[in-house]
């Protein structure tokens, strides 16, 4: 799958993919890339980035490699300006990092609670601050926030996890709501499984499977959840789609 306006849809356009440095966020970024964007990458890892960084520069998009603690509202914002900086503009925010605190809610410490919320929730809303008014000031963008199965029903064990993706959902609502008028369209996808060794497993499913051996009709390939962000990203701007649940053919519907 390439974009709607085929290879190199994107040409001139420039994103911002938090969680870059592996998984569906590296995928992301680079499926990004082989449409015609610029990507700024952005996780908390320099080295990793350097390496997405190389994958990048081989399908002849820029790379910007950004370290980032997500978590850290600063860096947050020096991120999407350092994007802005390099590539004169910001069209596309994917927020594809995500962080976990499993346990029991009774043995769940407020560090762990803040932190999951903070890199999964309070990171998404930051950037989208940032980059609204550049997307306004641009006629429009898009946004897309990566959810979860678990973003759709409540585990035991994964009360931090659920309640940071339940809330992402009401953010991803409101920036649609606020930015039709704009141009700027934002949309939720909630994945099943992937093969990242994370997937969208409960805690208790994670301890007893490997999503990377599990059968195909288990698990979603990351690059083909990456080509259908890139394929709404680079779809007709009146295109609208505000939610997405992506599956495994072998998953029933949360």
């Amino acid at each position: 799958m390439v974009g709607a306006d085929g290879e190199g849809g994107l040409k001139g356009r420039a994103a911002l993919v938090t969680g870059a440095s592996s998984g569906l966020g590296r995928a992301t970024a680079v499926s990004l890339a082989r449409a015609g964007a610029d990507v700024s990458l952005v996780a908390r890892s320099e080295e990793e980035l350097k390496g997405a960084a190389r994958e990048i520069s081989a399908t002849g998009a820029r790379a910007l490699v950004v370290p980032t603690d997500l978590a850290d509202e600063g860096e947050t914002g020096a991120a999407v300006a350092r994007t802005v900086d390099e590539f004169g503009r910001l069209d596309v925010l994917v927020n594809a990092a995500g962080t976990d605190a499993p346990g029991p809610v009774e043995d769940l410490d407020a560090a762990g609670w803040d932190r999951t919320l903070s890199v999964n929730l309070r990171a998404p809303f930051l950037l989208a601050r940032a980059a609204f008014p550049r997307m306004r000031e641009a006629g429009g963008g898009t946004i897309v926030n990566v959810s979860s199965v678990a973003g759709k029903k409540g585990w035991a064990n994964a009360a931090a996890y659920c309640a940071s993706k339940f809330g992402l959902t009401g953010l991803t609502e409101a920036l649609a709501d606020e930015g039709r008028e704009h141009g700027i369209r934002a949309i939720i996808l909630y994945p099943g499984a992937m093969a990242t060794n994370w997937g969208a497993f409960s805690p208790e499913e994670r301890q007893q499977k490997d999503t990377a051996k599990a059968p195909a009709t288990q698990v979603l390939p990351p690059e083909r959840v990456a080509d259908f962000i890139s394929w709404f990203v680079a779809s007709p701007p009146e295109f609208v789609l505000t939610e997405g649940i992506v599956l495994p053919i072998g998953e029933a519907l949360p």
